[in-house]
């Protein structure tokens, strides 16, 4: 199982102001991986559609969205991945980390394919209450 770190998250109020400032500052690009239609686009009938910009150095990104409060309440889910800051992780094998994080007592919102078109998404707290996605490119359907 491979698991890479892939984006950083910051939720905001200020987007344009925020994405400015990232792509004056360090120079960031805009990621074309999640054009409206790409197999990736961003998802926005399902709990969120605020605008995502979404950058990159070229090797890892960095997504600023608009921030949402009340995602959890539309999407029934105990985590809100945009209420604040979270960071992410690229898997091969999404199953193996829920059964990590079962055996050890943590408890997961799957949030399944949510927010972009071809990714299955858990969101999870860490010790310190950091919020931490996971996510799988093309996961398969969990069994019912």
């Amino acid at each position: 199982m491979a698991t890479r770190f892939h984006h950083v998250n910051f939720a905001t109020k200020q987007l344009p102001e925020l994405e400015e400032f990232y792509r004056e500052v360090l120079q960031l690009d805009e990621s074309h991986a999640y054009a409206s239609n790409a197999a990736n686009a961003q998802i926005t009938n399902q709990g969120y559609g605020g605008r995502v910009a979404f950058l990159t150095d070229g090797a890892v990104e960095m997504h600023l969205s608009t921030k949402d409060l009340n995602v959890a309440f539309r999407t029934k889910q105990a985590i809100n991945p945009l209420a604040n800051t979270h960071i992410a992780f690229r898997t091969d094998d999404i199953e193996a980390i829920k059964r990590r994080l079962e055996e050890r007592g943590v408890p997961y919102a799957d949030y399944g394919a949510w927010a972009i078109k071809g990714w299955t998404q858990i969101f999870f707290h860490d010790p310190e209450g950091n919020i931490v996605e996971v996510h799988q490119v093309g996961a398969p359907e969990p069994a019912e």
